[in-house]
């Protein structure tokens, strides 16, 4: 897995074949991208995933960049703790729309 360098990013705009954002509970979301063969979540300068904080953020950073695809996965942990069924192996897939606000 690659380690996708968040000033790399913004110092060089790339061209993503996915990028995907991974919504968890609290505002909380991670980008893993996928360019040519590589596949990897972004980093920041604490050598740890960069959290984003809204899908704003994400279209903000990722502007200047050309996206192919970009989608949302949400995986919450609750299910199972209020007696609902097992989830699918596969997270759902829910567009993303990269365009910024008018």
């Amino acid at each position: 897995m690659t380690k996708f360098l968040l000033q790399r990013i913004r110092n060089k705009p790339l061209t993503i074949d996915k990028l995907e954002v991974h919504s968890f509970e609290m505002n909380i979301y991670l980008v893993k991208l996928c360019i040519d063969q590589d596949e990897g979540f972004v980093y920041g300068d604490q050598d740890k995933p960069e959290r984003f904080f809204s899908c704003q953020q994400i279209r903000d950073v990722f502007a200047e960049c050309t996206v192919k695809t970009a989608v949302m996965k949400h995986d919450s942990p609750y299910d199972e703790m209020i007696g609902n069924p097992d989830k699918p192996a596969q997270r759902m897939e829910l567009p993303f729309s990269m365009a910024q606000p008018y």
